[in-house]
């Protein structure tokens, strides 16, 4: 499958590294680099990252936080990592352009689709943090939510698995891996893909997801040539 435009979905607590809390800068300099490959294949890139390396939401109102507080503190914490990947993009001269669901100037620019439709077709790698801009959805949603607005051909989820499996595979040896799965097979088999908001919205619009290791260098570029390395769930 060819892909032209995608919404790449990153997990926060992947840029810790070996760390157990943070941003770890070789982790952080091999997606800069991952990303600026992609680009010299002409594949438009827009980036959601979370901030679980920094602060979750929900695990601030497990602790006796207000959720609502919570929240814009996760949505923050994205801000962070996503001005971080930011400049180690500009570092290796790639153009990016920062967007956010919350109104945080001068480091970013409000989102809108047209705006970072625009942005993806002058050739930007467009980074769209603050999540939704709203308390109670996660990155997952945003990133689903995002990909519908710029109309990408994929959500590409990355993360430190190789796709989907029928249990997981860090605790069950005998997890089974699919290669490919409708909307409807994810959901009768209960398989945690993405959060159930982000992954109604992607069925709805059917939009496909695509998982695959974002933490082995290369996959990334992999997946943009049609290797068969991860999961694809579609219609």
């Amino acid at each position: 499958m060819k892909f032209n435009r995608v919404l790449l979905k990153l997990s926060g607590e992947s840029l810790m590294g070996n760390q157990n809390y943070g941003i770890e800068a070789d982790r952080l300099n091999e997606y800069a680099n991952e990303i600026k490959e992609a680009t010299t294949k002409g594949v438009q890139v827009a980036i959601v990252i979370g901030g679980g390396n920094i602060f979750r939401g929900m695990q601030g109102a497990a602790q006796g936080l207000d959720r609502v507080q919570g929240d814009y503190m996760g949505m923050l914490a994205t801000v962070i990592n996503s001005i971080a990947l930011q400049s180690a993009l500009e570092e290796i001269g790639v153009k990016t352009k920062l967007l956010s669901g919350l109104h945080i100037q001068p480091m970013t620019e409000l989102m809108s689709a047209k705006k970072a439709i625009g942005y993806l077709e002058e050739e930007n790698v467009v980074i769209i943090s603050g999540g939704t801009g709203n308390p109670f959805f996660t990155t997952d949603t945003a990133s689903a939510l995002r990909a519908v607005e710029i109309k990408a051909d994929v959500v590409m989820k990355g993360t430190r698995v190789d796709g989907v499996y029928s249990a997981d595979p860090e605790k069950d040896p005998n997890a089974v891996k699919y290669d490919s799965l409708s909307f409807d097979e994810a959901m009768e088999k209960s398989l945690k893909i993405m959060d159930l908001t982000a992954f109604a919205l992607c069925k709805e619009n059917k939009l496909p997801i695509y998982v695959f290791d974002m933490n082995k260098v290369g996959n990334l570029n992999k997946v943009l040539e049609g290797g068969n390395i991860g999961t694809l769930v579609s219609e």
